[in-house]
């Protein structure tokens, strides 16, 4: 199986769920691809909840569609050249909140606290749907409200299906695949209301994209780089092997009294270097572009306004 990469954009006003095709970066569209290789008598899905929701049937689907696609013109109407889009979140509406870990890696919880800050158990917050905006959009830099805006690159994760009660070993069978998320935070609104809500849950501070990677790309344990810059300066250089938490007790934490769905959005957490890790610290402000790039996941870049 080839890299399967995913996302929403939108084309004339219509939002379309596109794959990359791997060799030529051009973006297929899924539904006009399906109807000319299977008929109409064969419905596929038309969002990403409803790709993911159908599971592996209608990824197979994906993989014939692929291979049939590479024996067709490169002038045909189902690709697209990925500048004529215009992103969308590869889940422009979460049906709820986006779970984030928090303090997953040791030297984050250090540089915004302590050792004493490190934490024994998976620590859980959320974020509202509102919150998510596309690859390339704009951050509102909500200077009526907060003084402290921060960055966080995060490796995603997004459930394949309903799970609850599942053990660690059996994690993996949960994931559809991986996105990136930037878990912009307001930290002065974070310190005052004590819990996180409020702080991660302004509208538009939740970057995310611009694809689901398949899990069958990513090899597990999950090992990759992440790395954050802000104007082209890096700020974030971690990788995922430093979780405190791995992925598989995460979900095996959150399923023990919870369901997880298909769709749902779990922020694995954040490396070091934030913004108000720095002495002094280092804010967003207008104008500032945050570019965040995981291996193997791809790049997402935002600017706030």
């Amino acid at each position: 199986m080839g890299r399967l990469k995913f996302a929403t954009v939108e084309l004339n006003g219509e939002q379309l769920l596109v794959v990359e095709e791997e060799g030529s970066k051009k973006l297929i569209k899924l539904t006009e691809a399906a109807n000319q290789l299977f008929g109409n008598e064969v419905r596929f899905p038309a969002t990403m909840l409803e790709l993911i929701s159908g599971g592996d049937e209608e990824v197979a689907k994906v993989e014939k569609i692929l291979i049939w696609a590479k024996q067709q013109s490169k002038e045909a109407s189902f690709y697209i050249e990925p500048e004529a889009v215009e992103w969308m979140a590869p889940i422009p509406k979460p049906t709820k909140n986006i779970f984030c870990v928090g303090k997953n890696y040791a030297e984050h919880a250090i540089e915004m606290g302590s050792k004493d800050d490190i934490p024994e158990h998976v620590m859980l917050f959320t974020k509202a749907p509102t919150t998510v905006i596309a690859h390339g959009e704009a951050i509102p830099s909500h200077e009526n409200v907060t003084k402290q805006l921060d960055y966080e690159g995060e490796l995603a994760v997004v459930i394949s299906k309903k799970a609850k009660g599942i053990g660690r070993e059996e994690a993996n069978e949960y994931i559809f695949g991986y996105t990136i998320i930037n878990d912009v935070t307001a930290r002065d609104l974070q310190s005052r209301h004590k819990q996180f809500f409020i702080g991660k849950s302004l509208d538009g501070t939740c970057p995310m994209g611009p694809y689901i990677v398949h899990h069958s790309a990513i090899q597990t344990p999950v090992k990759l780089n992440v790395q954050t810059k802000v104007n082209g300066e890096i700020r974030q250089n971690g990788n995922t092997k430093q979780f405190i938490f791995p992925i598989p007790e995460i979900l095996e934490v959150l399923t023990k009294g919870m369901t997880l769905e298909a769709g749902d959005i779990i922020a694995t957490g954040t490396p070091a270097g934030v913004g108000k890790g720095f002495n002094p610290p280092i804010f967003l402000k207008s104008g500032d572009e945050i570019t965040i790039e995981i291996e193997q996941v791809g790049v997402l870049k935002n600017k706030v306004e």
